[in-house]
């Protein structure tokens, strides 16, 4: 049975992952040469690559306020099978946003980052009531 903190971990995989994704895309979109150069100049991303980047971007945000909740419950000790539950949910919208945010789809990111949000709004009532 996987933990909260277990949980945490997966996510922080899912971002080196995406990261990891993100600059494979990007090598033929800006060429290995200004990926591994100064970066002087902006370039702005496009399509796909301006959309991953989007979504790693929101997946980096996202551990800034799931991390600490997860935390608080695993050092308190106030894991639960609710708390588990929500915390799955939380990792299994964050793995099918990705795709979403790259699909473009009107409506569909929105959901899954809302269904997400919600299960941390619950790690936090958990923890904190």
């Amino acid at each position: 049975m996987h933990s909260e903190i277990q949980i945490l971990a997966l996510f922080g995989l899912l971002i080196v992952v995406t990261v990891c994704v993100q600059a494979a895309l990007a090598i033929p979109h800006f060429g290995l040469k200004y990926l591994v150069g100064a970066r002087d100049e902006d370039v702005i991303p496009k399509g796909i690559v301006a959309r991953l980047k989007r979504a790693t971007q929101n997946n980096i945000e996202t551990f800034t306020y799931f991390a600490p909740v997860v935390l608080l419950i695993h050092l308190q000790d106030l894991g639960a099978e609710s708390t588990l539950l929500a915390a799955q949910i939380f990792l299994i919208s964050r793995l099918v946003y990705v795709p979403a945010y790259i699909s473009g789809v009107p409506f569909l990111r929105t959901t899954i980052w809302s269904i997400g949000f919600c299960a941390t709004l619950y790690l936090y009532f958990a923890a904190l009531l």
